[in-house]
């Protein structure tokens, strides 16, 4: 049969693609390379941070409004819990991208949220050694979402309103019977997508979880904006204290992705912990490797090619969080060719004004 709507790619925002056009009555047939709720592209790691004082861009912010709504709606249509609501610190210097962006977005959004100086910081949250004369902004809707749980919920989901769901199969766009073609193959994107490829650099980006040394005490999501980069964690839970540096990884190839444990990886993420959470320097429980697809500025692209492809991808390490509202724009852009979201500020045509970058190695 010819189907409305295909989706390749079913990872974070392709499997919210399949449930939103499904669940409007859209035929729907989707097509993943590896197994359902793999692990091993960009979305495996068990947790992901969800915030609103977004420090990336204001533009972001009635996007995650929105997302924070379909996720609770996925929650309740579902009954599993995706969304761990713990409030949100970033801290640094007050002058730095990450304190003075996220306190412009959350003045210009209205969004409820706190200014405290160091000693602030660490009476609230002790074991996070802030140097002095940093702050830190804190806001409590801000939580942790749980991303293989939250993209089998949403397959499942576009399954119950008749999507058919391929795994383990790779999909060539030109042999998809389908009127329209969702593209959010992640790491892949460029090799469906090849306007895209020259802008788009695929890194290697490793993830850890400790046993902490000593009790951590209350922690919420947090960020740091620190010399050697930024770094963020979670509170501690059933799998250990997870931490992690945000950016600059090694390019790859996705399909030759370094996936093993490499002793300078972990010695760099130790050596942030020893200045700036002590307590969390334990031994070593795990550790994982996922993937950022990065656009020269750092933005998503969401856009639309022709007639009949639509695509979303080139996260840049900060997407998950909007998969479901995201989601819901793929299906707005498949179906009707507009959405009410505005994504103008992630157009693709912003790219040609970047010199071009070999998308592997």
């Amino acid at each position: 049969m010819r189907y409305d709507v295909a989706v390749v790619g079913l990872g974070a925002m392709g499997s919210a693609a399949a449930y939103h056009a499904s669940a409007r009555g859209a035929t729907v047939i989707g097509y993943e390379a590896g197994e359902r709720a793999h692990p091993y592209a960009s979305s495996g790691g068990l947790s992901r941070i969800i915030r609103l004082a977004y420090f990336e861009h204001p533009s972001y912010v009635p996007l995650l409004r929105r997302a924070w709504d379909l996720w609770r709606d996925l929650e309740r249509a579902t009954g599993r819990t995706l969304l761990h609501a713990t409030g949100g610190l970033y801290t640094g210097p007050a002058d730095g991208e990450l304190v003075s962006g996220a306190r412009r977005s959350a003045r210009a959004h209205g969004l409820a949220h706190e200014m405290l100086d160091a000693d602030g910081i660490r009476a609230r949250f002790p074991a996070l050694a802030v140097d002095d004369g940093w702050v830190g902004l804190y806001e409590e809707q801000a939580g942790w979402l749980a991303p293989e749980r939250a993209i089998d919920a949403h397959l499942a989901a576009a399954e119950r309103h008749g999507a058919v769901l391929r795994f383990g199969e790779r999909a060539a766009l030109d042999g998809v019977a389908a009127d329209r073609v969702v593209v959010t193959a992640g790491a892949w994107t460029g090799r469906h997508v090849p306007r895209l490829a020259p802008h788009l650099r695929v890194e290697r980006v490793p993830l850890f979880w400790f046993e902490p040394a000593r009790e951590v005490g209350p922690l919420p999501v947090w960020i740091m904006d620190t010399a050697d980069g930024a770094y963020y964690g979670f509170p501690p839970d059933e799998h250990g204290l997870k931490v992690a540096r945000h950016g600059d990884g090694d390019a790859t190839d996705p399909d030759r992705l370094d996936r093993s444990h490499r002793p300078a990886d972990e010695a760099r993420i130790r050596a942030f912990l020893r200045r700036h959470l002590p307590a969390g320097d334990g031994p070593l429980r795990s550790s994982h490797v996922c993937m950022y697809t990065r656009t020269p500025d750092g933005h998503f692209v969401i856009d639309r090619e022709g007639d009949r492809l639509v695509y979303a991808s080139a996260c840049s390490g900060h997407g998950f969080k909007f998969a479901s509202v995201v989601g819901e724009i793929l299906a707005d852009l498949a179906l009707g060719g507009v959405t009410r979201h505005d994504i103008a500020f992630l157009s693709a045509s912003r790219l040609s004004g970047y010199r071009e970058r070999d998308a592997a190695v």
